[in-house]
């Protein structure tokens, strides 16, 4: 048995992809179920995963499946889509309150490296790592000069795309127009501190017209 809100949640979700073929975000979902903040939509989310509607998929960035829907609720046919749960299953994969941000190639977190601007691929990232306003990328980490930041090689970082930073900011940084770095940023005067995480590494020091910030870290995902 659903309650009304419950009910009315799982045919939004479900007439949306429906409609649109995209999945509805928590935003959205609050708004056309008239409530005050997400939090209420995260306690029906979870009200109709424990009651065998819906189903969180692990492998993909605040997923869900719909499993079935209440008697009552017509046109429902479950399919699946690319990139789904397992194979052989019935099942409608909707992504919920997430975001594909493009992958603009590796970062150096240790020598800095040719500077890339073409997007290899694309990865879902968490709705909350991503500000409102702004643009926002995603970089592969290659090297261990950040790891005492909990940066590690092969980890995805999450950057809002600005041209300005604090003293103590991890950044992407552009080096002399040509080469690109993750490091954490510190003013001295006239010159500018690429820090590194790593005692093996020295830290770089260079006149402020020639490092250009390109972004701020604000997230990282992490495969194991």
């Amino acid at each position: 048995m659903l309650t009304q809100k419950q009910r009315d949640l799982l045919e939004f979700i479900h007439k949306r992809m429906e409609r649109d073929g995209v999945p509805p975000s928590f935003e959205e979902m609050k708004d056309a179920l008239d409530l005050r903040s997400k939090s209420g939509i995260h306690r029906l989310i979870t009200a109709l995963e424990e009651r065998g509607f819906i189903r969180r998929l692990a492998h993909r960035a605040r997923a869900i499946e719909i499993i079935r829907m209440p008697e009552g609720i017509e046109g429902f046919t479950p399919r699946i889509l690319p990139g789904g749960a397992a194979a052989g299953a019935a099942e409608l994969a909707v992504a919920v309150d997430a975001a594909e941000l493009p992958v603009m190639g590796r970062i150096a977190a240790g020598t800095p490296i040719e500077a890339i601007s073409t997007v290899s691929h694309h990865v879902a990232v968490p709705g909350s790592m991503i500000a409102a306003a702004g643009r926002h990328f995603a970089l592969e980490v290659k090297g261990d000069s950040m790891i005492r930041a909990g940066i590690n090689d092969g980890d995805i970082v999450v950057i809002r795309e600005q041209a300005e930073a604090e003293n103590g900011d991890i950044v992407v940084a552009l080096v002399a127009g040509e080469e690109a770095t993750l490091k954490r940023l510190r003013r001295r005067g006239d010159m500018i501190a690429l820090e590194a995480e790593n005692p093996d590494y020295e830290t770089r020091v260079y006149r402020a017209g020639q490092v250009q910030v390109q972004g701020r870290l604000v997230g990282l995902i992490r495969n194991y």
